[in-house]
């Protein structure tokens, strides 16, 4: 089972301090598999090990895993990358747990691009995904030694920058009034919605997959030409000037048009992810969410790579960011969340969406490159 590594720096066989590092997909030892995107927002050390034939290795990969306890997985983990299957699992599989684990790199693909294949080593990276630290195993004080050292020494993830660190959110008050949220709100309450699920690639094709452990949330179409009509002409007129300001970014076409309910009743929450991964999202370029209510508690949009705050756009208002950011809506815990969702997106996004329908999965909607525009004037 071999890697994706996707090179956002160049990485030549070799990693400098400062750098981002390339992303990756790899397997791990149960049979899942780690994103290394989606696992910004703390600190992270990839240790990659040298053979598990080595008693010396071994012990201080055992020492390393108890360490790695004492560490809160929101803060910090720990990777052992394995170059050879391990003859004997039981032993890797009991060292496991939420802060320590083990990924598989058995054509050596990862461990190249990351300057680790002739000598093991462990890069620590911070919660942006960027190297601070790069430990060679034969490090004069010791491996462990050394690492031990600098993993006990990082600050918590709001103090990883030395400053306070905001994230590139643009909130925009009075994009909608409040009647015409409640109008959406008790639309929504009349039609009802269904799962919305969540993108996915899966063996190169895109599909929509429902799982209930990242996602839980109900939609609600918007269907009716006039109904468009009347969001399209609040986003023109009150947010793509915002947009254009701040951003400096001409949108002139929308992706979906969408009522959304984020349920304390069911669990609602959508866990950590970015809007732009996959071949059928590969347009979007910023990501809308006007909320429509405020008697909720929780729910809110949350940025890993800067910080624990969060943050929530007034009613009526949008809150915009870019669809590369890392991103989640923390679990609702009282209440419901009504929200209108919408990707923003311009003439060269949309023909690449148009050329990506071929990388789509048979049974998902093909773009048509007709009904998206934001000024109709543009079609």
């Amino acid at each position: 089972m071999g890697n994706n590594v996707t090179t956002n720096a160049v990485a030549q066989n070799h990693i400098a301090l400062g750098d981002p590092v390339p992303w990756f997909s790899a397997p791990t030892l149960t049979g899942g598999c780690f994103n290394l995107h989606v696992a910004a927002g703390r600190w992270i050390a990839l240790c990659f090990l040298p053979p598990l034939v080595d008693a010396r290795a071994k012990q201080q990969i055992a020492e390393l895993a108890r360490d790695a306890r004492q560490f809160d997985e929101d803060r910090l983990v720990v990777y052992g990358v394995l170059t050879a299957p391990p003859g004997d699992v039981a032993p890797l599989l009991e060292m496991s747990g939420p802060t320590f684990s083990f990924l598989g790199d058995y054509d050596g693909e990862l461990s190249s691009s990351y300057g680790a294949l002739e000598m093991p080593r462990t890069i620590v990276l911070d919660p942006m995904l960027r190297a601070v630290a790069n430990i060679p195993w034969d490090h004069p004080d010791g491996h462990l030694n050394a690492l031990r050292a600098l993993l006990q020494s990082l600050p918590p993830v709001d103090d990883a920058a030395g400053v306070a660190m905001n994230a590139p959110v643009l909130i925009v008050p009075r994009v909608f009034e409040f009647p015409f949220c409640d109008l959406l709100v008790k639309l929504y309450e009349r039609m009802g919605g269904k799962d919305s699920g969540f993108m996915l690639d899966v063996a190169g094709k895109t599909q929509t997959v429902v799982d209930y452990r990242l996602k839980r949330r109900n939609d609600l179409p918007l269907v009716a030409p006039e109904l468009r009509q009347a969001v399209c002409e609040r986003i023109v007129r009150r947010l793509l000037p915002a947009v254009n300001r701040y951003f400096n970014f001409d949108a002139t076409r929308m992706d979906r048009y969408i009522v959304s309910c984020y349920d304390s009743g069911t669990g609602g929450h959508f866990y950590r992810h970015r809007d732009n991964v996959n071949a059928g999202a590969q347009h979007r370029r910023f990501a809308v969410t006007i909320n429509l209510n405020k008697d909720y508690d929780g729910c809110d949009l949350l940025f890993p790579e800067f910080g624990r705050r969060v943050y929530r756009a007034p009613v009526g208002g949008a809150a915009v960011f870019s669809c590369g950011a890392l991103h989640q809506v923390t679990p609702i815990v009282k209440g419901r969340r009504f929200a209108f969702l919408a990707f923003l997106y311009g003439e060269a996004d949309a023909k690449l969406r148009e050329a990506n329908n071929a990388r789509l999965r048979e049974g998902e909607e093909r773009y048509s490159g007709t009904n998206d525009y934001l000024v109709p004037m543009r079609a």
